[in-house]
């Protein structure tokens, strides 16, 4: 299974997307890495790494797995949870970056919970996962790259979490994956990877 770690820093990054010769837009990423790290600020990880990182190998995955190219997808998957994590608006994002890049981050942000309770939480994230199905190609992408991320480790998490996760990823995410076929073939490999889990 191929996982996508790589990226720490937008140096290593920007280095190696200039190297690769792929045609994407390092000026357009340079800004919106630069507006993540001000909306996210010193957000970290579950792991304690800087929130940055998870931002890094979602276009890790887009650029060097899937081979997405196109502007707005990827600048959406460096903004797309500073909407739900941080102060920045939908108008914050559209005034930087466009309508297009706004609309997909709009897509992949999950709505607070109605309630305060752990199931109306689980309600409100399902609802949102089951609401991806309607989503435009772009944004699914975004989302799928954003869950590479997310679960590439998942046997670094505690071992409750990884059952609900990886049966979260089975039930909402790997569909939408079916007509993304690096998406697909590489949900495959990973969902065997971890099918002790089921």
């Amino acid at each position: 299974m191929e996982v996508f770690t790589r990226w720490h820093d937008w140096d290593t990054a920007r280095a190696d997307i200039t190297a690769s010769g792929a045609p994407v837009d390092v000026d357009a990423l340079d800004t919106a890495v630069a507006a993540a790290r001000r909306w996210h600020g010193d957000q970290k990880r579950p792991t304690g790494a800087p929130y940055v990182e998870h931002l890094l190998e979602a276009l890790e995955v887009l650029v060097c797995g899937a081979e997405v190219t196109t502007p707005a997808v990827l600048s959406a998957t460096i903004l797309h949870d500073v909407v739900e994590d941080t102060p920045a608006t939908l108008p914050d994002v559209e005034a930087e970056f466009g309508p297009e890049a706004a609309e997909l981050v709009d897509w992949v942000t999950k709505p607070p919970a109605p309630g305060a309770g752990r199931q109306a939480k689980r309600a409100s994230k399902a609802a949102y996962l089951r609401r991806l199905g309607d989503a435009p190609a772009e944004a699914i992408q975004v989302k799928l790259a954003d869950r590479v991320s997310n679960v590439q480790t998942l046997d670094r998490m505690p071992t409750d979490f990884q059952r609900r996760y990886y049966a979260e990823t089975l039930t909402y995410i790997v569909p939408l994956a079916a007509a993304h076929p690096w998406f697909k073939a590489w949900y495959a490999t990973w969902s065997a990877r971890f099918a002790h889990l089921r």
